[in-house]
């Protein structure tokens, strides 16, 4: 079996609970993480972030090169991108 993403294990390692995550582009976002588990390599978290009530999403790509977050937007319906996840760290 191939090695889990390091990112998504990061994040599996530290929830339930708080983590900071560094999108590629350098946004760094805190998250309540509520749930997080694999299916074999695939991964899959939720949350919410810091100050925002809406759900979130965390997902390994289909490649499972990466991991990537996306917003439930206030309609329910919807789901946007945020970004993809370069690092992750604990918070104290």
């Amino acid at each position: 079996m191939a090695d889990l993403n390091p990112v998504a294990k990061r994040i599996h390692n530290l929830s339930p609970g708080p983590v900071k995550i560094i999108l590629h582009d350098g946004t760094q976002i805190i998250f309540q993480i509520s749930k997080a588990e694999f299916f074999q390599q695939e991964f899959q978290a939720e949350g919410t972030r810091e100050n925002d009530q809406n759900l979130s999403r965390i997902v390994s790509s289909e490649d499972n090169e990466s991991v990537l977050v996306g917003r439930k937007g206030p309609d329910e319906d919807t789901w946007s991108m945020i970004g993809r996840i370069q690092e992750v760290d604990s918070v104290e």
